[in-house]
């Protein structure tokens, strides 16, 4: 099974938030991310992690 890089996009639909959310989450929070030129790719196993770790506070800061 191939790990594929996510978008923005696919990463904010995949955790069911907007993509500002995902944006305000990867410069105040550490969402793992990895910069690709001008674009954030994302792997979903490594996003998943840090939301089960509890890294994302449960305030709303940066959710829309």
């Amino acid at each position: 099974m191939t790990d594929r890089w996510l978008s923005v996009e696919d990463i904010a639909k995949h955790l069911g938030v907007s993509k500002d959310t995902i944006y305000a989450w990867r410069e105040k929070k550490g969402l793992p991310g990895h910069r690709i030129g001008r674009f954030w790719k994302f792997k979903a196993h490594e996003v998943d992690d840090w939301v089960r770790n509890g890294d994302v506070a449960d305030s709303s800061e940066g959710a829309n």
